[in-house]
């Protein structure tokens, strides 16, 4: 695992360290809210956390891919996909954390094209 990922006990440690609660009660919000986020995104439902950012579900339809290797045309059935929108707060806080600048009409550093 990388040293920089954030995981349940990390989250865990920051709410007990910065709220009060116990270890286990904190493990328990942790869950708590995972949880919830996981079961509204599972109905299909968008979760929007204020100057964060929002999670939906996308429907894909039916198309045809291709095998690299072969060539051969092969169908890539329907499915539904998690989609990340990250708030322009968040966007311009990461940005400003690395020193970089917002390209306008892009939401990213970079370039227009990337």
């Amino acid at each position: 695992m990388a040293e920089n990922t954030i995981t349940r006990a990390h989250l865990s440690e920051a709410v007990y360290q910065e709220v009060g609660l116990s270890r286990n009660e904190s493990a328990d919000l942790v869950e708590s809210v995972l949880n919830e986020v996981a079961e509204s995104l599972a109905k299909g439902e968008t979760v929007k956390i204020s100057s964060f950012g929002s999670f939906s579900v996308r429907q894909k339809g039916q198309r045809v891919g291709r095998n690299p290797k072969t060539g051969e045309e092969v169908p890539i059935q329907p499915r539904r996909v998690l989609v990340f929108r990250a708030s322009n707060v968040l966007k311009s806080r990461i940005n400003e954390s690395q020193g970089g600048t917002v390209v306008p009409g892009t939401g990213t550093g970079g370039t227009a094209s990337s």
